[in-house]
């Protein structure tokens, strides 16, 4: 059927919904701020104007199997193939059952380079407002998790929620993850003229907590500089090392930038990694003035093929490292897929060495975008003549697709692994560069999870600058480029 597409931004639009054109023409001068207004269930919300690139009426979404529940499919929208995604089952919304010729209501959503559909109730149209005239949110204002809500305002007798849309399909920048509602301008130049004249110490600011653990960066562990004082010992006491300035700032840096954490679990490689920076840097500060310092500082970190279809050559090391199993179900949790060419790969590995076996992969990650394009990955032809050549299949527009074998072995779904995580024993945990980016106390409970959910002959894959830690009952195994770990 054909789309009814409705230009954002016409005067026709904002007449067929009910606004007053004169009334308009007198108040645009005020308006520094459009939204998109819609309902679930029957709440108003709103979307900035700036992420919809059109609003059309659609349906026959074509299915994508092992999906989460709240992406309904895929939709060809004039040649684009877009994954069209549920809003009110993401929220947990009852949604009555629907037909496959339901015409939905579309928000056509624009972050970055991702283009979307969001499927809502009702599109009621474009309302325009004062940017200050938006309230912090509140819970008490919607049905859904605060931090998906940018503010609430109010207009046109109606109160709107105003939707964080980039924060939910975790688009948001980390530079951009601090407060969004600023201090008075009067206020914060108070502040910044009792912060000049303050003397400012050597250490970084005191104050930094990490929100989700609730702890500071003093889960580190203790230097020297740190230790009881020496002198009440009968041996001659040395003096104390002064703690590096910069360490200190380069791990307040790497988490706020890049939500990075420097724990037991990876310190071997941050010293290292630290003592090359700052050989880089000679004559220059080590400091991060910068996110892109900070991912230039992490680079070196990523494991092999990070991001990427696996070389041949690390198909073959972790096709080398799986033990026997003549399960007739392997189960594997890939928490931290991305966008899917890991689990991708794992999965044509797998099928090579568990030929007799079902395996099915549970691929986690909290990028919804991630998680709602990954079954619909193509191989690059420069690529699909290599290793992956016999799980490959061309489609009618010359793309490289996997097979539907493949694609079945895999479940994306969107999961964030620090809640419960409700799956069967697993046979392997691939699980590569994730802990890193989870604070220190829950690198500890993530890593307790594993040990609950791995079978007894088991295997954990861990980045490949990560290890348990101390404390920890695993056992470590090299083989060749490859570290992994089993239960003891």
């Amino acid at each position: 059927m054909e789309d009814t597409a409705v230009a954002v931004n016409s005067q026709t639009d904002a007449i067929e919904r009910g606004y007053d054109e004169d009334e308009d023409r007198e108040s645009v001068a005020l308006f520094d701020f459009r939204m998109a207004a819609f309902t679930l269930a029957g709440k108003d919300y709103a979307i900035d104007i700036m992420n919809v690139k059109e609003i059309v009426k659609a349906s026959r979404f074509t299915y994508v199997p092992n999906t989460v529940p709240f992406v309904l499919g895929v939709y060809n929208l004039r040649g684009e193939i877009i994954p069209i995604i549920d809003l009110r089952k993401f929220f947990n919304i009852e949604v009555p059952k629907r037909k496959d010729d339901q015409i939905e209501n579309l928000l056509i959503i624009t972050i970055e380079d991702h283009v979307f559909g969001v499927v809502v109730d009702k599109i009621e149209g474009i309302v325009g407002i004062q940017k200050s005239s938006i309230q912090p949110p509140h819970p008490l204002f919607g049905d859904i998790n605060i931090k998906f809500i940018y503010g609430i305002v109010e207009a046109r007798d109606r109160l709107y929620v105003l939707l964080d849309i980039a924060r939910i399909f975790n688009q948001k920048p980390a530079e951009e993850e601090e407060s969004r509602f600023e201090p008075p301008h009067e206020v914060q130049e108070e502040a910044d003229s009792e912060q000049k004249d303050a003397p400012t110490p050597p250490e970084a600011n005191p104050d930094h907590v990490d929100e989700r653990s609730g702890s500071s960066d003093d889960d580190e562990p203790q230097t020297q500089a740190s230790a009881p004082n020496a002198a009440a010992s009968s041996a001659p006491a040395e003096a104390p090392k002064a703690e590096d300035p910069d360490r200190k700032f380069i791990i307040d840096g790497l988490k706020e930038f890049k939500k990075f954490y420097v724990s037991d679990l990876n310190k071997s490689w941050f010293d290292n990694r630290l003592s090359e920076w700052k050989a880089q840097r000679a004559g220059a500060s080590a400091q991060f003035a910068s996110a892109s310092e900070a991912e230039e500082f992490l680079k070196p970190f990523w494991s092999s093929n990070s991001g990427a279809y696996w070389t041949q050559e690390y198909a073959d090391a972790v096709y080398n490292i799986l033990p026997d199993n003549s399960a007739k179900q392997i189960f594997v949790w890939n928490p931290g897929c991305g966008k899917g060419q890991e689990s991708f790969s794992l999965a044509c590995v797998l099928k090579k060495r568990y030929p007799q076996s079902k395996i099915r992969i549970y691929a986690h990650e909290t990028d919804l975008l991630n998680i709602a394009n990954a079954p619909l990955l193509t191989v690059p032809e420069s690529e699909a003549g290599g290793w992956l050549a016999p799980y490959l299949q061309k489609s009618v527009t010359g793309e490289y697709a996997f097979t539907q074998e493949i694609k079945d072995i895999i479940m994306f779904e969107y999961h964030d692994i620090n809640n419960a995580n409700a799956l069967p024993m697993t046979d392997i945990i691939f699980a590569r560069d994730v802990l890193s980016l989870i604070p220190p106390e829950g690198q500890k409970t993530i890593l307790v999870d594993f040990e609950e959910k791995l079978k007894g002959n088991g295997i954990l894959f861990l980045g490949e600058n990560e290890g348990v830690g101390a404390g920890m009952s695993w056992g470590e195994m090299t083989q060749g480029q490859l570290t992994y770990y089993n239960k003891q």
